[in-house]
């Protein structure tokens, strides 16, 4: 199989890349330090709104929160998001598609190959992200979530930026606007993100199953380890995502 063009997307943005990659891992690295300092704060906070935001005074607690339930979750949605919004999108609205169409590659090829550097992308700045905890776990008294536990929850995050990019792929190949895309996915980050936080609230937790952050977190994997149940449900929702896109894609004129 000619993979021409995922070789190619991935050396066009490995400048990019190399700051996502470290970027998310610093900050990661940083909120998780803070544990030892905040662990008190935590478990100070009022008891109902530890349930509400699924806190406790846990190391996992802590990491599951601050730094996987909101900050790196956001910085890897963004990633996804803009990343999978130029694999079609970009070079449309640009002019440049029609030059890369040219090429011997297929419509498909080339929406299946840059979402497959983009999945490459995620998973390297998981994997940052794991090597970079695991580097202070010691120091920021994080001993009590293993290795693998810290893996489980590195690997749902590389998932759920897949998925965010596999929505913004998917989209730019169906309608081939950056502003539709951006708008579209931001608005169903922020929607999934309400849902799982505030569904057991509402009094629908029916509605959580809805989100693919109760994939991401909901099962605990800090805790639990792998899920894998729950990483199939969101590696599946991705490929659909963009077998949608691409059938879509195949299909559309262009010029429209």
């Amino acid at each position: 199989m000619n993979t021409a063009l995922y070789t190619k997307s991935l050396s066009d943005s490995r400048r990019a890349l190399t700051g996502w990659t470290l970027g998310t891992a610093a900050v990661g690295m940083m909120y998780a330090s803070t544990y030892p300092s905040q662990k008190d704060s935590t478990a100070n906070l009022p008891e109902g709104m530890r349930d509400a935001l699924h806190i406790d005074a846990t190391a996992a607690g802590y990491l599951q929160a601050s730094v996987f339930g909101l900050i790196l979750p956001l910085l890897t949605m963004i990633y996804g998001a803009a990343t999978g919004t130029r694999a079609t999108a970009g070079d449309e609205e640009s002019g440049q598609l029609d030059l890369l169409l040219a090429q011997p590659a297929t419509r498909v090829r080339l929406v299946l190959q840059r979402f497959g550097a983009l999945a490459t992308g995620a998973v390297a700045i998981a994997v940052l992200v794991w090597l970079a905890l695991l580097a202070i776990r010691d120091s920021a008294e994080l001993t009590s979530v293993t290795p693998a536990e810290l893996l489980a929850q590195c690997l749902n995050l590389a998932l759920l930026a897949i998925v965010f990019g596999a929505l913004a792929t998917g989209l730019g190949a169906a309608f081939g606007r950056r502003a539709v895309v951006l708008a579209a996915t931001a608005s169903t980050g922020v929607l999934a993100y309400a849902t799982h936080t505030f569904a057991t609230q509402m009094g629908a937790d029916w509605l959580a199953y809805l989100s693919p952050f109760h994939y991401y977190i909901g099962a605990e994997p800090l805790k639990h380890g792998f899920q894998w149940a729950d990483a199939a449900v969101l590696a599946l929702t991705a490929a659909a995502l963009v077998t949608l896109g691409a059938a879509r894609f195949n299909r559309r004129d262009l010029a429209n």
